[in-house]
């Protein structure tokens, strides 16, 4: 029998009221599992497991990963506040990045204990969500070795470009956190950090509505992203 997950747009949100919001859920999980840890093995198998998929979009902010440096954000208080955006230091792993609207974010909250124990291979298969949603655009997305996140490999003439940032946090193997997927953001909001603490000069940001060279509908996207999470997870929604 397949997970059973619970999916919902929350819509564009602050940054620290959708935190607050994942983390409600992430510990409502945890604490089940706590209560339930001196049951037999096959009482566990009967309970109702518990897993979230939560999409938004964010206002404009910049959020530190606690393996990141706070020299990648290149405004001081002050320009952040005069342009309006919002900034946090927060548990997941990676450097900066940067959310905002156009930007499709997705939060999965999920039970690993009922999928596997394997947070390389979670980290892939969040990769493998996007490449399939950009495959079925006829664009041709992959991995680059050493880093995150779903990249176009670049060429001669073209530079290595990333897509989608990942930043994973577990615990109790409950999976908090995830995927920032460029749609249609403000691309220029990411000259403000050091993305991802890479700073090299053949590897940028890029977005689908770039790479496309047209508009894209943000929900038609959405859709496809939602629907390549269950195949990939091999999941059904509740």
């Amino acid at each position: 029998m397949k997970e059973k997950v619970k999916y919902k747009d929350i819509g564009l949100m602050d940054y620290k009221e959708a935190w607050d919001y994942q983390t409600r859920v992430h510990n409502v999980i945890k604490d089940k599992k706590l209560k339930n840890r001196s049951l037999a093995k096959e009482d566990k198998a009967q309970l109702d497991r518990n897993h979230h998929l939560i999409f938004c979009q964010h206002h404009p902010v910049y959020t530190l990963g606690k393996s990141g440096s706070a020299d990648h954000l290149l405004l001081n208080n002050i320009e952040l506040e005069e342009k309006g955006f919002s900034y946090y230091k927060i548990n997941r792993g990676g450097d900066i990045t940067y959310h905002g609207p156009g930007q499709l974010v997705a939060y999965p909250i999920f039970d690993l204990d009922w999928f596997f124990h394997d947070v390389h291979k979670y980290v892939r298969l969040l990769e493998e969500v996007i490449i399939k949603t950009l495959d079925s655009y006829e664009l041709r997305a992959s991995r680059i070795e050493g880093y995150t996140g779903v990249w176009f490999k670049g060429s001669n003439v073209l530079p290595k470009r990333k897509i989608c940032a990942i930043g994973v946090h577990m615990s109790r193997w409950v999976t908090l956190h995830g995927l920032a997927f460029n749609i249609n953001p403000d691309l220029s909001h990411f000259n403000n950090i050091v993305p991802c603490g890479i700073n090299d000069a053949d590897k940028i940001v890029t977005s689908l509505s770039h790479e496309l060279e047209r508009e894209i509908d943000f929900l038609k996207v959405s859709k496809k992203v939602k629907y390549y999470f269950s195949e990939v997870f091999d999941f059904e929604y509740a």
